[in-house]
């Protein structure tokens, strides 16, 4: 694609048929099906497995400032399932191959936010390893922070009502491009809405993998 080109993304029927190519503007206008390239991190530390999310920038058009997948992006017209591996690298400064990666599958999400319409095929990819915070490279347009939650906390704020706010902890980027240890004390506000469906059906898949 050539520099000021509109990004080309493949247009899908829900089951998954492929009908044609089309502009990411008119896939989020009309809300037509297309592929996504989700990377979820895990680490064990001391017996307990926590989920490694990103902040994202307060300059990002869409949830800015929520905590998300730990790296995520579209694939393009052109791009094969694995050529997703790249957002790793752009998002988080992560070197790792998709040999590395175990396939979760493909899962299906849908989210409207006003007129923007997002519904994704997502292959999900995972890898199990303790990564030193200082060892990520934040992409400062994109992602502002990196924090670890741990899995079963997460689960209990997100399904069950006797949980209202985790302590997670992490690294923070500042506008000033300086980055310092972080402790937060959260809620599921600030955690992009994923629709309850979709963060059961992959998070018991983690689960299921680590186990």
């Amino acid at each position: 694609m050539n520099v000021g080109e509109p990004e080309q993304f493949k247009v899908f029927t829900k089951q998954r048929e492929f009908v044609r190519i089309a502009s990411r503007e008119e896939v989020h206008k009309k809300g037509y099906w297309h592929e996504t390239f989700h990377f979820w991190l895990v680490a064990e530390i001391d017996g307990k497995n926590y989920l490694y999310f990103q902040l994202r920038s307060e300059s990002k058009k869409d949830y800015p400032g929520l905590l998300d997948i730990t790296a995520a992006g579209h694939l393009l017209h052109n791009e094969r399932i694995e050529d997703g591996i790249r957002e790793v690298k752009e998002e988080i400064g992560l070197n790792v191959t998709i040999e590395e990666l175990h396939y979760l599958g493909i899962f299906p999400y849908e989210k409207i936010l006003g007129e923007f319409i997002d519904k994704e095929h997502a292959h999900v990819f995972l890898l199990k390893r303790v990564i030193p915070f200082h060892e990520f490279t934040l992409q400062q347009e994109e992602v502002s922070g990196m924090y670890l939650v741990p899995i079963d906390e997460f689960m209990n704020l997100w399904f069950k009502d006797n949980q209202d706010t985790i302590l997670i902890e992490g690294l923070f980027e500042n506008k000033d491009g300086k980055i310092a240890a972080s402790k937060w004390k959260v809620n599921k506000a600030d955690f992009v809405p994923h629709s309850d469906d979709f963060y059961r059906d992959v998070l018991n898949a983690i689960i299921n993998k680590i186990s």
